[in-house]
């Protein structure tokens, strides 16, 4: 069973990092794209960064290059995302996920399995 679990989330001043994580398991690790997205409160999920199953480029938005890194470790089958100077613009829910996105914009919509989001919420 393809499982997939973020977690990490909570309440951060702007300026301030956090550090999500997911889990994965139930599938071959490589054999899928990852990505983060994030969902906030009336918009629709948003691709944050991705890798495609074949490419060890990651693709991230203008909003959060820079900021954001993405990272995995396959031996242990968990992908980081390691999110700095966060603004409130950052505050959502945040997704683990696998899919056959390749190349070009990462968009929620080349993704199949999800994992539950974390909260995460950026005070000004």
């Amino acid at each position: 069973e393809v499982q997939l679990q973020a977690s990490g989330g909570g309440l951060v001043q702007a300026g301030g990092s956090l550090r999500l994580s997911c889990a994965a398991s139930g599938f071959p690790f490589d054999d899928f794209a990852i990505g983060w997205f994030r969902q906030a409160p009336g918009k629709e999920r948003e691709g944050i960064s991705c890798v495609s199953a074949s490419d060890e480029s990651i693709w991230y938005p203008d909003s959060v290059q820079g900021r954001f890194t993405f990272s995995r470790d396959i031996e242990k089958n968990m992908v980081y995302l390691e999110m700095t100077d966060l603004k409130p613009e950052d505050t959502g829910v945040y997704y683990c996920a696998i899919g056959w996105f390749t190349s070009g914009i990462c968009t929620a919509e080349e993704f199949g399995r999800w994992g539950q989001g974390t909260q995460v919420t950026v005070s000004s």
